[in-house]
């Protein structure tokens, strides 16, 4: 039986909405902030339209690791869209959605919504740790851009 699970997280990001949205499509940005710590990823492609690729190469501790997808929706500021599939999976032609909202929160915040299904029942608190560190990480990066 193939089972699934929903991830979701919230976080308020400390830029307006156009700011947080373009993070998740500029591959310099993506490369700093996307994955958790000590996993870092160490090639990037975005190809940001519907139907276009997104592809993380990963390093998880010496392990290589190809996080590949599908952009489904890009609604700027609104709605991110994308397949995910993870090389390191049971089943690695496996593709689960991950769906990013952008909410303004007054004239300069955001919250940042994940909703990740269609996941392995397995990955449940690896995806859950690990989104929750990477928006921290996204979070840091926001901050200190800040003038």
């Amino acid at each position: 039986m193939n089972e699934t699970v929903t991830v979701v997280v919230q976080r308020v990001m400390p830029a307006p909405p156009e700011v947080v949205f373009d993070e998740w499509l500029d591959p310099e940005a993506l490369e700093e902030w996307m994955c958790p710590n000590p996993v870092r990823v160490v090639d990037v492609t975005v190809e940001a339209r519907v139907g276009g690729t997104v592809r993380f190469d990963v390093d998880d501790s010496g392990t290589s690791v190809l996080i590949s997808g599908q952009f489904l929706t890009i609604d700027r500021p609104r709605l991110l869209r994308f397949t995910w599939s993870n090389s390191n999976w049971e089943d690695p032609t496996r593709a689960s959605i991950v769906n990013v909202t952008f909410d303004p929160v007054g004239t300069d915040e955001t919250l940042m919504s994940i909703e990740h299904s269609l996941l392995p029942t397995s990955e449940f608190e690896s995806f859950h740790g690990g989104w929750i560190a990477t928006f921290e990480q996204l979070a840091a990066r926001l901050e200190s851009a800040v003038p």
